[in-house]
């Protein structure tokens, strides 16, 4: 990026919109060129202002913020980072809005947070350098289950998936694929703390399998699919006798908890041949070292490729590593896990 991002802080609170703007500007890379306190502001400031990137508040009075992006997505694309309070319903919203064309989602700071809207900026930055994309859609399509037929035979693989940035639409598309007797699959999704068991819920809706966050102690079932909860606790898999979750206290890793990197080193440690490791869309480098340890542990591998990532940061870094068996566009990646796990069929044909 050869300029500032410029950005347009949309949000009903005074103090939201100075603290938000504070933040971003105390990055050189970063400039706040507006701001507007309602979907009427906001609309004047796009036309006039044109910003590279957008952070929107979802609840505000006339218009809320759902509403608000679907008109950006449809009559005018750009990347929207939405601003949302840290509860369960505004965690629904956030889902919604991501599933909609967001770029990505940042929660509202609690009373005393050291580092509010900590990593904002980075963000941003990312979001100025995406393609802009289409709107999705949200309606009965977007919920329609896409399963294969229901003769696929499970064999005895673990299937381990790491996202970030651009994750939920990404994990829907991957996981609408599977049947419900899928393989077990243990996933883990950059997230902040309450919306990951939104999402599980929302990926078990919409999808044939069970799909839960994941639970200390869980054992791994055919047909389940364990979503790690975000927050204070990486997920493991553990016991080559009966695999199982387990939920690890410790510091970040790659600046994240839960971490990628830590979850693909169990499944390479536990596994190894028998376990597909994917890694998704996102910023950064984690699981990229940690899709290596499961190649190297014989493992089958597989990358979103370029052209389908909202951010190909991840996948470009394990595509660098020789961690990559084979790059493929996400609407390919559910299609070729199954193949990979399936009974009696080992390899590519």
């Amino acid at each position: 990026m050869t300029s500032a991002a410029r950005v347009l802080v949309v949000d009903d609170s005074p103090t939201m919109r100075g603290l938000i703007t504070a933040v971003l500007n105390s990055d050189p890379e970063v400039s706040v060129i507006g701001q507007a306190k309602d979907a009427m502001e906001a609309r004047a400031a796009i036309k006039e202002l044109n910003p590279d990137v957008v952070t929107l508040d979802i609840e505000m009075p006339n218009m809320n913020g759902l509403e608000f992006l679907e008109k950006i997505m449809r009559l005018r694309p750009m990347p929207v980072i939405m601003v949302s309070t840290m509860t369960h319903r505004g965690a629904e919203a956030t889902l919604a809005a991501l599933e909609i064309g967001a770029f990505d989602c940042v929660g509202k700071p609690m009373p005393g947070e050291p580092r509010p809207f900590g990593d904002l900026a980075e963000k941003v930055k990312a979001a100025a350098r995406s393609q802009r994309r289409p709107i999705r859609s949200t309606g009965p399509a977007a919920a329609t289950v896409t399963a294969p037929a229901p003769d696929f035979r499970v064999g005895r693989k673990i299937v381990a998936i790491g996202s970030s940035t651009g994750g939920v639409e990404a994990l829907i598309a991957v996981l609408q694929k599977f049947p419900r007797n899928c393989p077990p699959t243990v996933i883990t999704q950059h997230m902040p703390p309450t919306f990951t068991k939104s999402f599980a819920e929302r990926l078990n809706r919409l999808c044939a399998p069970v799909v839960e966050e994941a639970t200390d102690g869980a054992r791994l079932q055919i047909g389940k699919i364990y979503l790690a909860p975000g927050g204070e606790r990486h997920l493991q898999v553990v016991n080559a006798s009966a695999p199982s979750c387990r939920l690890l206290e410790s510091s970040p890793v790659n600046g994240h908890r839960p971490s990628v990197d830590v979850l693909f080193d169990s499944v390479a440690e536990l596994a190894g041949r028998n376990a597909v490791g994917v890694i998704l869309t996102g910023m950064g480098r984690d699981g990229a070292s940690g899709l290596l340890k499961m190649r190297s542990a014989g493992a089958r591998t597989i990358g979103q490729n370029e052209k389908t990532c909202v951010v190909y940061g991840m996948p470009r870094v394990a595509h660098e590593l020789g961690a990559v068996e084979h790059q493929l566009p996400l609407g390919s990646i559910g299609e070729e896990i199954l193949k990979l796990t399936a009974a009696r069929k080992e390899g590519y044909e």
